[in-house]
């Protein structure tokens, strides 16, 4: 799976929108999305949200946790904790970069949002490393990681197994000294 399927995943996720058309309900394989009336909120999946917003069709409602206050708060607490805390939403880098780069005019201090989220992954994805360094090392058969997103276990899964391969490779043509 790459980053890109990640994202496809991703924009399957629930957003508020603010149409300002008028239109009957769309029935999906996924589900009934609408009626539409103008300027009544209503739930879409990003991808179409992002279609309508291309269109001129809406106003996007960013989601509560996309917030400079909010973001700062997850920051703090990922700095403060050893292990890896829970996430507002299991896609939030994901969701994040699709809506400052469709609609950043519907995001509050859009810049500052862009800075706060990628500053998390920056120190997610760097504490992520570390615990595989440190996995590695211990020469652990398995390991326990909570609170992980799909696309932060995708970013480092290639250099994992290749690595764990290589390793395995390596000690099953190392001597073994009897003594």
């Amino acid at each position: 799976m790459d980053n890109e399927e990640v994202e496809f995943i991703a924009e399957n996720e629930l957003i508020t929108v603010i149409p300002n058309f008028q239109y009957k309900t769309f029935y999906l394989i996924g589900g009934d999305i609408g009626p539409f009336e103008p300027s009544v909120p209503t739930q879409v999946p990003l991808w179409l949200a992002v279609h309508f917003r291309q269109r001129q069709k809406c106003r996007i409602e960013c989601p509560s946790w996309i917030n400079v206050e909010k973001l700062e708060e997850i920051m703090n607490n990922e700095k403060s904790s050893d292990l890896f805390t829970q996430m507002p939403n299991p896609h939030y880098m994901e969701i994040t970069n699709v809506l400052l780069n469709c609609a950043p005019q519907d995001i509050p201090r859009a810049d500052e949002v862009k800075t706060l989220v990628k500053d998390i992954w920056d120190l997610r994805i760097a504490k992520l490393r570390s615990s595989m360094n440190e996995f590695i090392k211990s020469e652990s058969l398995h390991a326990k990681v909570n609170n992980l997103t799909l696309l932060e276990i995708n970013t480092v899964r290639n250099l994992l197994t290749k690595t764990l391969k290589e390793l395995h490779n390596l000690k099953q043509h190392v001597p073994i000294n009897d003594q």
